[in-house]
């Protein structure tokens, strides 16, 4: 027993620094927490700060800012932050400013805006809209085929019919000139469609007064450069017959007759361009066609198919050729240069027709499709005019351009008839 008791009373005294460690740690580690708790508290509550920040800047709202009295990696951070709220901020009242701008401009515009969802329903219409088929009223949310029946007659057709058009709406006494304009896109990954109409009788109108006034001094212009010498030359004509000197008759009577031929041939042109009826297509085969073409004008031919075929009317078409490769002839290129170059493409076919004449200046480039437009002395300004209406009449289009080298490109585009 007395070895038990000095063993255990040795172990306690071994014992007893640790014991006082222990106790010392004891009191010393929640203090030490607490100390850590408050010295990272305000680094938890910044954290907090900015998640709640960039939360708010997800859902739109960037007006938060955070505040941080430290210096250091944080305070950069901080700082970072707030510069990119300030930049965000900006941004967001420079593009609210623009979708008003954009909205404002939308909603006044005198073009009647209709956008329409998949489902065939309005989703926006502004005031023009509003007045043309709503009688002032709103039409978002309801069908639009609802609000093209009710529509008028022609205006219903046009839409009918699909793409873009022209419509007439009223009497003769009190009409209207539209445009039809519809373009297909996607948003929010749906399609959409937004139908567009354009009132064109007063921009109509004062266009029509300025063709007929030009109208009106390019055939005083031909009548006069006509008539006077034909008249001049009748009296002429009676005064050598009066004097008895025949000799001199052949030649007044020359002259008269090529102006009066003039005369007529302009009177004919200018009623085959203002009568252009609808082209009646039927297959042509390309290589026949340029066969007739050759035998009534002189031109190499290049990419004519031997078996290749496409839907025009072959009347039109030759008179369109015809013009544009006279008009080639008379550009001062020399006659083996004057080209008709035929090309497949994937839906159609292109006609180019080339000379090495003088080509056009900007100016002349930029007029010579107008009707009545003409840098000839004695020219009536409608063989080019007349080219593009075939060519317009078919679907296809014509563009000129100057070569690299000198010289012209007529080009012309006609599509595939269906």
């Amino acid at each position: 027993m007395m070895a038990v008791a000095i063993l255990a009373g040795w172990l306690t005294s071994w014992l007893s620094p640790w014991n006082a460690a222990l106790a010392a740690t004891g009191l010393t580690l929640p203090f030490f927490i607490w100390r850590i708790r408050r010295w990272h508290a305000p680094v938890r509550a910044l954290l907090r700060a900015l998640a709640g920040a960039v939360t708010a800047y997800r859902d739109g709202d960037y007006s938060f800012g955070i505040r941080w009295a430290g210096r250091g990696e944080l305070a950069d951070l901080v700082d970072a932050h707030n510069r990119l709220g300030d930049a965000l901020r900006e941004q967001r009242n420079a593009l609210v400013q623009r979708e008003l701008l954009l909205d404002t401009m939308v909603h006044n515009t005198p073009v009647a805006m209709i956008l329409v969802d998949p489902a065939r329903r309005v989703v926006h219409a502004n005031l023009a809209a509003r007045k043309m088929l709503g009688d002032g009223h709103q039409l978002e949310g309801h069908a639009f085929e609802d609000l093209v029946a009710l529509a008028p007659d022609a205006m219903r057709e046009t839409l009918d019919r699909g793409g873009d058009g022209m419509f007439t709406v009223g009497d003769e006494d009190n009409e209207d000139i539209y445009h039809l304009s519809r373009r297909q896109f996607r948003l929010n990954g749906r399609r959409h469609e937004l139908v567009m109409l354009r009132l064109l009788t007063a921009e109509l109108r004062r266009q029509e007064v300025q063709t007929w006034k030009k109208v009106i001094r390019v055939i005083s212009h031909e009548l006069n450069n006509s008539l006077a010498p034909i008249a001049s030359l009748a009296h002429s004509g009676s005064e050598l017959l009066r004097r008895g000197q025949l000799e001199r008759l052949p030649n007044a009577l020359a002259t008269i007759e090529e102006r009066a031929r003039h005369l007529e041939g302009f009177i004919r042109d200018y009623a085959r361009f203002a009568k252009l009826p609808a082209p009646r297509t039927q297959p042509v085969r390309w290589s026949r066609f340029v066969s007739q073409l050759r035998d009534q004008v002189e031109f190499v031919a290049e990419g004519v198919p031997d078996n290749g075929h496409a839907r025009f009317d072959a009347a039109q078409l030759e008179q369109c050729l015809l013009n544009l490769l006279k008009n080639a002839h008379e550009s001062g290129s020399p006659p083996q240069d004057v080209k008709l170059s035929l090309r497949r493409l994937p839906d159609g076919w292109r006609i180019d027709v080339l000379d090495r004449g003088n080509g056009m200046n900007e100016a002349v480039l930029a007029n010579a499709l107008l009707p009545f437009y003409s840098t000839k002395r004695n020219g009536t300004g409608l063989g080019l005019a007349l080219a593009r209406e075939i060519a317009e009449a078919h679907g296809g289009r014509i563009a000129l351009l100057n070569r690299e080298g000198g010289g012209l490109c007529v080009s012309m585009v006609l599509p595939d008839a269906e």
